[in-house]
């Protein structure tokens, strides 16, 4: 197994564990819970896949990622009554799918010989849409949109701390790892420390 088929897997993984406990908290049934943990699992690295014209997305050339979503599913399913808080799981478990997706989309697309914007983009992508997703279906704002957090600023920089890592002559292990933990430490600082970016105030015209 590469590097980023195991990155692949763990996002998966990690992502589907959010669907799950969003689905715990709009108290859907066993169906739902599958439904909604499949479609965070794999929802950004499918849009990655199609974006960048792979031959097969990823799900579809391993069923095998369905069946880790839905593990994790049943997992949270018999589990989650146990969770003092819900959605704070939640959001921290959103932070590390969050960074292992990001390095998951900079993976591929540097395998494929992409350049850096779409480095970038893919890493963004992947991060995001999964949780995008989950949190419109779930009516949920959706965390990318939450005012001044660092979400998509996070695997933006995370992104970039890949490109930088790659251009000083990093290794795909080292220069993924060192992506994985920029995005994390910066989403978890937006989490623990109320880390924000400026956002933006009406003002009244100017007489």
């Amino acid at each position: 197994m590469s590097i980023v088929t195991g990155l692949d897997y763990l996002a998966v993984f990690i992502f589907a564990l959010t669907g799950a406990l969003a689905a715990s908290r709009a108290q859907l049934d066993l169906v739902g819970f599958l439904f909604i943990a499949s479609l965070t699992a794999v929802g950004g690295g499918t849009v990655r896949d199609l974006l960048l014209n792979r031959d097969t997305v990823f799900w579809i050339a391993e069923p095998a990622f369905i069946g880790t979503a839905c593990l994790a599913a049943l997992m949270v399913f018999f589990t989650a009554h146990r969770l003092e808080s819900r959605r704070r799981a939640l959001d921290w478990l959103d932070a590390g799918a969050l960074s292992v997706a990001v390095a998951a989309g900079v993976g591929v697309a540097m395998g494929l010989g992409h350049g850096p914007a779409v480095v970038v983009m893919m890493g963004m992508a992947t991060g995001a849409f999964g949780g995008l997703m989950r949190d419109v279906v779930c009516n949920e704002l959706p965390m990318v949109l939450r005012q001044g957090e660092l979400y998509l600023s996070a695997a933006f920089a995370g992104a970039l701390a890949a490109l930088a890592v790659a251009a000083l002559g990093g290794g795909q292990a080292l220069t993924l790892m060192f992506c994985a933990a920029v995005t994390f430490l910066l989403r978890a600082g937006s989490l623990r420390f109320g880390w924000r970016l400026p956002i933006y105030r009406a003002r009244p015209p100017r007489q």
